[in-house]
């Protein structure tokens, strides 16, 4: 053993022998846990990982006191990288991986910098600057976590089962609070007892339409985008497995889809649909059927569903309220893009919209990082995205449908989704978690595409 791989454990020793003779038995007991924690991921992060997929998508913001309050989601995303820090030292880690996406991304990360000391001198906000742009780096970390930790054909299965039953818990617990009272109030003490910030906002939000499927991600578009991941991979993992795992991935995906449609995100069944064209697009076998059965249980679905029925119709009438506030927000962008031409930065959150107020955000993925990040953020995040996408993307066809291409359609068709609800909605570029699980489907893909050449591809699927 290296001298690093000693130090840990020396460490950890004296800081719970500190806390137990100056805090206390109590805190000295916490203490213990969490020092038992930090050694088992320390001595192997991927554990810290694999933790993250269970947990992040089932209950992403419950938190932990721990000095300040932490999402516990964050928390295991930060103790992961420390376990990495102590491989590293030891010698039993490679160096970051330096692809065309991670160049794309380090430069992407370096001009962060920028609008973080734009933001504390020329924006008015409350929150701490650099806190905020810590856990943001820390949120998009898993781009270089899963190379690292998952370059392996089993550590990335296992990942990618772990992320299935995250998704599988986030369906269980959405559906189930709302086929039990179809309230999405009735979630309130749950996410309470789990230590979730603001409660009073909580109930502001599930109170604005309670027949809107309530979730662990608060918010319904967020619900949404949460599902919008989960489902495409749940399809595949289904098709290309049997038994119980095929069971996990289709329940991921049915279940998905009915939440989607339940909990009325409109951008995230329109994505979802694109994603199913897409497939037909391509020739994926079954898929122009499944496009046909899928067309007609949503329409079954959101004519049966007057709540739903409701919500999407809105789509088609000029006095939607959400759609007017949209176009509200694309009139006032440039005034607040020339407000803030270095971004707002991180001290203050991306406003949102209260027309009442005079307040406006903007509800379009690539315009928000330009308002958080100024125009060369978006640049940079655009750069990050085809970098990947040269890398990623699988011209021809998929007429056969395995196990050595499956991971890769399901990871670039799921991302093309994502980034297709940013026409309509911001919740991929800002939002704590939901955008650690966009960034880990981004390295999924990237990395599949890595170490499954063309010549591992069967006809009609070749790239």
């Amino acid at each position: 053993m290296s001298s690093a791989a000693r130090f840990f454990p020396l460490l950890a020793g004296l800081l719970f022998g500190a806390l137990m003779v100056f805090a206390g038995p109590p805190i000295g007991m916490l203490a213990a846990v969490a020092v038992a924690a930090a050694v088992y991921i320390a001595s192997q992060p991927v554990r810290g990982l694999l933790l993250f997929c269970l947990l992040a998508p089932a209950l992403p913001w419950m938190t932990l006191t721990l000095g300040i309050r932490i999402t516990t989601s964050e928390a295991l995303l930060a103790l992961t990288w420390v376990g990495v820090f102590f491989q590293w030292l030891a010698g039993n880690l490679p160096a970051l991986p330096r692809g065309p996406t991670e160049r794309a991304m380090l430069r992407f990360m370096a001009w962060t910098v920028v609008p973080l000391v734009a933001g504390q001198f020329f924006v008015p906000g409350e929150g701490i600057g650099p806190v905020n742009w810590a856990r943001y780096l820390l949120n998009i970390s898993p781009v270089f976590l899963l190379p690292l930790l998952a370059n392996k054909a089993a550590e990335r299965e296992r990942l990618l089962l772990c992320l299935l039953l995250g998704f599988a818990g986030l369906v269980a617990i959405a559906l189930g609070f709302f086929l039990k009272g179809r309230d999405a109030r009735e979630m309130i003490p749950f996410l309470t007892a789990l230590q979730y910030a603001r409660p009073d906002a909580i109930a502001d939000i599930f109170g604005a339409d309670p027949t809107r499927m309530a979730s662990p991600w608060v918010h319904p578009n967020n619900t949404g985008g949460a599902l919008l991941l989960g489902a495409p991979l749940g399809l595949f993992y289904g098709i290309v497995h049997t038994g119980w795992r095929r069971a996990l991935g289709f329940f991921v995906f049915l279940g998905g889809v009915a939440g989607i449609v339940f909990c009325g995100s409109r951008g995230a069944l329109l994505a979802l649909g694109v994603f199913v064209v897409w497939l037909a697009w391509k020739k994926t076998p079954y898929a122009g059927r499944g496009l046909l059965v899928s067309a007609i249980l949503a329409v079954a679905l959101v004519a049966t569903y007057a709540p739903a029925h409701k919500r999407f119709a809105s789509l088609f009438s000029s006095n939607d309220v959400s759609t007017g506030v949209r176009f509200d927000e694309y009139a006032h962008f440039p005034g607040n893009a020339l407000r803030y031409p270095l971004g707002m930065g991180f001290r203050a959150d991306t406003p949102a919209s209260s027309p009442e107020k005079g307040v406006y955000g903007i509800s379009n993925l690539w315009l928000n990082y330009w308002f958080k990040l100024g125009l060369p953020g978006m640049l940079f995040f655009i750069g990050v995205t085809l970098a990947w996408w040269r890398e990623v993307r699988i011209p021809g066809t998929f007429e056969r449908v395995n196990a050595a291409n499956a991971l890769r359609i399901a990871t670039v068709g799921t991302v093309l989704a994502a980034l297709t609800t940013g026409f309509i909605d911001h919740y991929f570029s800002f939002t704590q978690v939901l955008i650690s699980l966009f960034w880990l489907i981004v390295a999924l893909g990237l990395q599949q595409a890595r170490v499954a050449p063309a010549s591992r591809f069967p006809e009609g699927a070749r790239p």
